[in-house]
């Protein structure tokens, strides 16, 4: 069993399957999973086919590990199926609303992530794609997802060929707060951020940009306030189109 001290990204995978009966084993056991109500507000889609793979791609940025992987699931924040049983029921659903998807999206990913600590158990590789809800239309289309269905997160998933190195990860005093929130000084930001803006990959990320500081690579590059905007106007409308808003 591998520890989460020393989980890693895996981005490249080797030339060998991940089989049906492991997979769903893994799939089946992450089932137990907290959830609201018990109604497990989540669906995975599994992609296999090369075909369907490539088409998925240019959603996720052509990402390489998007193809190469034998394995691509995606996580979808699912009220559908719970308002079509209740309407099979003499039942009338009332879950087409924001705090639904909230609470769908919610149960999606913990199931992704109990996933995640399950195939580490199994030595499994994968990568979380956070690009999954920055152009979420063009992955409904592909996957034919209906109304109520929201795509929230995707795995890469194989069997590892490669170990890259640790990432690293705030001071636990960074993010604990005591009985209630108390917020960040200069002296503390200081202290909390120094082992990670010393790095050398760090200071050689912000040399290789041209930015003073390694926040200045994070705001004016990597996740630029012209992109949040646009991209939180694309999630909107989709969640309009997928029922979750009015």
């Amino acid at each position: 069993m591998k520890s989460l001290s020393t989980r890693r990204t895996i981005r490249k995978y080797a030339d060998r399957d991940v089989s049906d009966e492991l997979l769903n084993r893994l799939l089946t056991a992450a089932a137990r999973t907290q959830t609201m109500g018990n109604l497990q507000l989540y669906s995975v889609v599994i992609t296999r086919s090369n075909e369907m793979k490539s088409k998925l791609a240019p959603a996720h940025f052509n990402q390489p590990m998007v193809t190469n992987a034998p394995v691509v699931l995606t996580i979808c924040a699912d009220f559908n199926r719970t308002s079509q049983w209740a309407r099979c029921r003499k039942a009338e659903p009332g879950y087409n609303n924001f705090l639904s998807f909230i609470n769908a999206a919610t149960d999606a990913l913990l199931f992704t992530q109990t996933f995640c600590n399950l195939a580490d158990e199994e030595g499994l590789g994968y990568c979380y794609l956070g690009t999954t809800v920055y152009m979420p239309q063009q992955i409904i289309d592909i996957l034919h997802l209906p109304k109520l269905v929201m795509p929230v997160a995707t795995l890469t998933v194989g069997w590892p060929d490669e170990e890259p190195p640790l990432s690293d990860r705030l001071p636990t005093a960074a993010f604990i707060h005591s009985e209630t929130y108390h917020d960040y000084q200069p002296a503390d930001i200081d202290t909390y951020y120094h082992y990670k803006e010393q790095l050398p990959e760090n200071q050689h990320f912000c040399e290789i940009n041209h930015k003073e500081t390694l926040a200045q690579v994070f705001t004016d590059i990597r996740y630029t306030r012209k992109d949040n905007e646009a991209m939180s106007e694309g999630l909107l409308q989709t969640l309009k189109k997928q029922g979750f808003l009015d």
